[in-house]
């Protein structure tokens, strides 16, 4: 009788324990066995050995669940917890967090290394405050303009099909005010339309590019920066508060250490990707000083028209002091190594 008693007891002490045990579901485009997933699952490993149990992480890839818009509505629905997902796609939920993907706002990645130290803490605060817990900011680099012909001009990109994301309201604005009607279509629509010549130009990463075999389908790549990708791992609020407050700590120490050794490899992998573009016999031409300033004029009225809708004003006015200052400590720096 005593032995049972105690068994009986025993269990009960077990039943807080597991009912704190919590599995987030998360969904990603990115397919099995690539470095991002290599990453994520090592990381659900060590997050489980770490809450012994109580915290796990469930992985979808490949994009079984769909885009970043089915995604979105699986997490409010309850179905998925998470999902990494492109700033642009976010800001369905946040405006703010396609800062970093204004066309021709950045000319190099120190400009982008000195802005996210200053913007990506905010990004985390104003995520949280729509509801979500970003886990990890991972870049996604540069995209370029790449095509089935060399393009050096707005002259030459007006006979070309291009295609924007469907959520990309700023880089579709860009396109009209250059005078090119682009061609909207979801991610998972880009290789098929190429190949059936519905669109012959996309701005993409090399590393995505060469990843979703578009490479395969075209030949040239504008050699000026259009954009800086980034994509955020983000988590529902509510679902990520059930965890306790140590065991969150330690899913932000592991995700913070994954997403470093990301941001680093990512910017490893995309120069590898560039050369394998020229390997591979891509023409790549650069734009004149004069061409890029005729685009950047129009990026910015472009992001002008959308300021206060696609983005905050606090938020672009804060990006462009930002730059501002870096370009006149660089240019100081310069002149005085002269």
């Amino acid at each position: 009788m005593r032995r049972s008693a105690l068994l009986l007891l025993l269990l009960a002490s077990l039943v807080p324990a597991l009912a704190q045990a919590l599995t987030l579901k998360i969904a990603t485009i990115a397919p099995d066995g690539t470095r991002w997933m290599q990453e994520m699952r090592a990381g659900a490993k060590e997050i489980a050995k770490r809450t012994e149990g109580r915290v796990k992480l469930k992985f979808y890839p490949g994009g079984v669940m769909g885009n970043d818009k089915s995604v979105l509505k699986k997490i409010r629905l309850g179905q998925l917890h998470g999902g990494a997902l492109t700033g642009g796609s976010l800001a369905r939920v946040y405006p703010d967090m396609q800062i970093y993907s204004l066309p021709m706002e950045f000319s190099s990645l120190d400009e982008v290394d000195a802005v996210r130290r200053e913007i990506d803490p905010l990004l985390r605060k104003g995520m949280e405050r729509h509801g979500f817990v970003i886990l990890g900011l991972a870049e996604g680099g540069f995209a370029y303009l790449m095509s089935s012909t060399p393009i050096a001009s707005i002259e030459d990109l007006k006979r070309h099909k291009v295609w924007v994301p469907d959520d990309d309201l700023l880089s579709y604005a860009l396109f009209r005010k250059m005078g090119v009607q682009p061609v909207s279509l979801p991610l998972a629509d880009v290789y098929t339309s190429l190949q059936t010549g519905l669109i012959d130009t996309v701005g993409a990463t090399p590393v995505g590019a060469i990843a979703f075999q578009w490479h395969t389908r075209l030949k040239a790549v504008t050699d000026q920066p259009l954009m800086y990708l980034i994509g955020a791992l983000v988590v529902d609020k509510k679902r990520f508060r059930r965890i306790r407050p140590a065991d969150r700590k330690v899913v932000m120490e592991v995700m913070d250490g994954i997403f470093r050794r990301l941001d680093a490899a990512n910017r490893k992998d995309n120069a590898a990707a560039l050369d394998a573009l020229r390997q591979r016999g891509f023409a790549f031409v650069r734009p004149t000083p004069q061409e890029v300033a005729r685009w950047k004029q129009l990026a910015e009225a472009a992001i002008a028209e959308e300021e206060g809708v696609a983005v905050s004003r606090e938020m672009h006015r804060r990006l462009k002091r930002l730059l501002a200052e870096y370009r006149g400590r660089h240019a100081a720096d310069t002149q005085a190594a002269k």
